[in-house]
């Protein structure tokens, strides 16, 4: 597990490109180059992967955001989560799971969140077997 470099990103489309994530569809690599400097340069908003033998199978983002609330304690959000579908259920998602929440342990933070689209039942399951509950309602709007 590491954090991304500019020469991860397309291995990282890849994934992306998943039926179940953006079914084939994802950014040209010089978009993705853009929004990855974008990124890194916000000091809390990573992009993470997991590597096995030297090629990306897996890979998440995670921001960590301060608040006034909570006494000021973070709160952490996990966003784009994907393993490669050849080898998902051999604990890549786990171990990406696990340093997320190692890095919020680190950082304080008082949650660790994400969001999953309602059919996607596997990744629901996969979510509660590795200690995440259901809490509350995911919301949104078109801006």
């Amino acid at each position: 597990m590491r954090e991304a470099l500019i020469e991860d990103l397309r291995a990282v489309l890849e994934l992306y490109a998943q039926p179940e994530l953006d079914d084939g569809q994802c950014l040209p690599l010089e978009d993705a180059e853009a929004l990855f400097d974008q990124m890194h340069a916000c000091p809390h908003q990573r992009l993470y992967v997991a590597e096995v033998r030297g090629h990306v199978v897996g890979t998440f983002t995670l921001l960590i955001a301060r608040n006034l609330s909570h006494k000021g304690a973070p709160s952490a959000v996990v966003e784009s989560v994907a393993v490669a579908p050849a080898l998902q259920g051999q604990g890549i998602g786990q171990a990406m799971m696990a340093h997320a929440r190692e890095v919020c342990r680190r950082a304080g933070c008082y949650k660790m969140a994400l969001s999953s689209n309602l059919r996607r039942s596997r990744a629901h399951e996969f979510y509660e077997s590795i200690g995440f509950e259901r809490h509350g309602y995911s919301f949104r709007v078109a801006p």
